[in-house]
């Protein structure tokens, strides 16, 4: 590997450098021609399958690259924050006191995003939220946070256009049931505004706890007079709620929230998956030239298909190569990175991608079926999420407008509030 890789779980040191009052200042514009990357990704615990693919997704861009951006050499230090704020904290204060990063990037939950972010503007140094949906950090309090810009997207912004799927589709009645945390209150309320909208209704909401992998007290709840259900599972929910719905009898057409399906997941499912259909900004099925390379050289290198964790990181470590190039190696300091990051437009693997004036990406969100299928020349039958429609150049206001949509709250567990629940 030509990038230094460093893993380290203590945080001794970089307490001691605060205890001794050793500065958090970023390395100067135009320092030495070495960029230092701090990264955070759950490496432990349940979700260590999706830090996985989070950190593969990065690596894979900078072997690419051969650790080296435009003359800059790469130093990637990665950090487990095993899916928790409080760690990914912690770790992010080390990074920048002890490890003096360019910037950090990462985590994986929305509630981690919310947490990481006040790190970047206390310490002035950049953070990417590559992963953390998190719709405030480049919405209502973006304000706050001048050194956040995003390259994933915002949790409601797949679901406006999904909910307005679900009306064409002909739903008037659905049931939701969603992780009980940040995530899945701005998932299910993104959905919920856009399905609402255009004559449907939401009739009851279901909240099981963030982890949870028995659902046998909330299935039997789930209304029977429903056209479909909305699901937003993550990490091993996402496994175990068709399983389970499939082995209760429960035949009615499910859509889910991109990372009830995602590929980091998939590959593990069973046919009782088959035809359910979800959205978001990445499929590993899109049947591009340009991802289908991507999918042959990420499951060469790692036995597997890439997920959207894995394309995300790539395409982030792609976009901050294409700063370098136009600062030709030389750090520019934060503010600068973030102006002419937020230049870019960029011929991703998901596709088309540029940031909006609030630093968080416009890009196609995909409409997703998964099917039993062969693809890109590999020669069993496999699922796949296959796009069934594709909504282009979605940004993360919709068709609200951004001085409308930013003038209602955030969405929670109360708002939208569930006016045709029974």
């Amino acid at each position: 590997m030509l990038t230094r890789l460093v893993v380290r779980f203590s945080s001794t040191l970089m307490m001691a450098c605060v205890a001794l009052g050793m500065g958090a200042s970023p390395p100067p514009a135009g320092a030495a021609e070495e960029l230092r990357i701090g990264f955070l990704a759950p490496m432990t615990g349940g979700f260590a399958q999706v830090g996985k693919d989070m950190s593969n997704g990065f690596q894979l861009y900078l072997d690419e690259a051969g650790g080296n951006f435009a003359g800059a050499k790469v130093t990637f230090i990665l950090e487990d924050d095993e899916g928790k704020p409080p760690v990914g904290v912690r770790k992010a204060e080390k990074l920048v006191r002890q490890d003096k990063v360019h910037m950090f990037i990462g985590g994986l939950l929305a509630s981690t995003g919310y947490a990481l972010a006040p790190v970047s503007t206390r310490t002035k140094v950049v953070y990417i939220p590559s992963i953390p949906a998190a719709d405030d950090l480049t919405q209502r309090e973006s304000a706050k946070y001048p050194f956040v810009v995003r390259t994933g997207w915002t949790s409601s912004q797949p679901h406006h256009p999904f909910g307005e799927w679900a009306c064409e589709q002909g739903y008037k009645r659905i049931v939701t049931i969603g992780a009980d945390y940040a995530f899945g209150y701005e998932v299910v309320g993104g959905f919920q505004k856009a399905f609402e909208d255009c004559g449907g209704r939401i009739i009851q909401k279901i909240w099981p706890a963030l982890g949870t992998i028995d659902f046998g007290p909330y299935i039997p709840t789930i209304k029977k007079d429903a056209d479909a259900i909305f699901t937003l599972m993550v990490g091993p929910m996402s496994l175990q709620f068709p399983k389970q719905l499939a082995a209760a009898g429960i035949k009615k057409p499910v859509l889910g929230g991109g990372t009830s399906y995602d590929e980091f997941v998939l590959p593990s499912m069973g046919d009782e998956v088959i035809g359910h259909v979800s959205a978001l900004q990445y499929s590993a099925a899109l049947d591009t030239p340009k991802n289908a390379a991507f999918v042959k050289k990420y499951r060469e290198k790692y036995g597997k298909v890439p997920s959207y964790y894995s394309e995300s990181n790539y395409t982030t470590a792609q976009m901050i190569h294409e700063v370098m190039k136009k600062t030709k190696g030389k750090w520019p300091g934060a503010k600068r990175f973030i102006e002419i990051l937020s230049s870019i437009q960029l011929e991703a693997a998901r596709g088309p991608v540029r940031l909006d004036d609030m630093r968080n990406p416009i890009q196609n969100i995909y409409i997703k079926k998964v099917e039993k299928k062969k693809m890109f020349g590999y020669e069993k039958d496999e699922l796949w999420n296959t796009v069934i429609k594709t909504y282009p150049k979605v940004s993360q206001f919709w068709k609200y407008g951004k001085e409308k949509f930013l003038k209602q709250p955030v969405y929670s567990r109360d708002f939208p509030p569930c006016k045709y629940c029974e």
